[in-house]
């Protein structure tokens, strides 16, 4: 999809919306085989959409946590839109000009009438601003637009020697790991999420460490572990798997302690996420990271990672 600008449009409603441009519809679970071939057509980059629209093939929609949209209304799938926690749209790669217009209006007019449920616009850089160009007048200002997020993956052995003491974490350390997951949030997102026992976000952590896709370097607690570690172990780098689709698996919360940087423990603790990543979960490894923080960058293309796109997230 090329550079999006806002159609002219005659014919619009009140609300500025063509009432002839077509429309979207929501998807039924007899709509995922496409929407899901769709997704693959382009798997990091759909990578997001595509590990819900997996939830939802086998345990419905109710358990995905929200509903898909498809374009057009009628006829084969050229695009959908995941309406969750995130909104991410999904253009199939040769979906361009006043054809991309189309399906972009479509998922805003979408959710214009649904009103804003999502705490965040995530996607392909070019999708993502166009859709959030169209809702800004209606929905409530974002809280911050990162508009220049590298999309990078490895397909291969990473260039860094794996550290060794990178593992998955377990369930028994949970009362560790979520605190380390709530300081990264805190520090990448710039508020701490609700973490109390039972919240979405706790059982969120726990569910990423029971199914394996969370990866700790602990070290003994001490007194150079900070006062809010507790006595177990204390969790000096933590990454999650945080989506898992169509042979893809995208890192999320990479994070080292502020205690323990400087050391080297971000690119042998990536190393070592890509090998286990690669040998038992996807053969594609990819994150996607704020074009700013250079250091991160920096670190991720010294483990081999190389850019295959670009993301934006609008954060409300």
């Amino acid at each position: 999809m090329g550079g999006w600008r806002p159609a002219v449009r005659a014919h619009g409603d009140a609300r500025g919306i063509d009432v002839r441009r077509p429309r979207a519809r929501v998807l039924g679970q007899e709509d995922l085989p496409e929407a899901r071939a769709l997704c693959a057509r382009d798997p990091v980059t759909s990578v997001l959409a595509a590990a819900r629209l997996e939830v939802a093939a086998v345990a419905g929609f109710a358990a995905a946590g929200g509903q898909a949209w498809g374009f057009p209304a009628t006829g084969p799938l050229v695009a959908v839109c995941w309406s969750g926690a995130n909104l991410v749209p999904v253009l199939a790669p040769d979906l361009v000009g006043g054809d991309a217009d189309d399906a972009v209006a479509a998922f805003a007019a979408t959710a214009r009438a649904q009103g804003r449920r999502s705490s965040s616009i995530v996607g392909d850089r070019t999708a993502a601003l166009a859709l959030w160009e169209l809702l800004a007048p209606r929905w409530p200002p974002a809280r911050e637009v990162r508009a220049d997020q590298p999309s990078l993956a490895i397909a291969r052995d990473p260039d860094v020697e794996p550290d060794p003491e990178v593992r998955r974490s377990t369930l028994a350390e949970v009362d560790a790991v979520l605190p380390a997951c709530v300081r990264m949030f805190a520090e990448e997102v710039g508020y701490a999420p609700a973490a109390s026992p039972g919240s979405a976000y706790a059982l969120r952590v726990r569910s990423l460490v029971a199914e394996g896709r969370s990866f700790v370097r602990t070290e003994p607690a001490g007194p150079a572990t900070g006062p809010d570690t507790g006595p177990g172990p204390f969790v000096a780098f933590k990454a999650e798997l945080g989506a898992v689709a169509g042979g893809v698996a995208q890192v999320q919360g990479v994070w080292v302690d502020p205690l323990r940087r400087g050391r080297g423990l971000a690119a042998p603790g990536m190393a070592a996420v890509v090998v286990a990543t690669r040998r038992e979960v996807a053969p594609v490894v990819s994150l996607y990271v704020n074009a700013f923080n250079a250091p991160a960058l920096a670190t991720y293309r010294r483990v081999g990672f190389e850019q295959v796109g670009t993301f934006t997230t609008v954060l409300f």
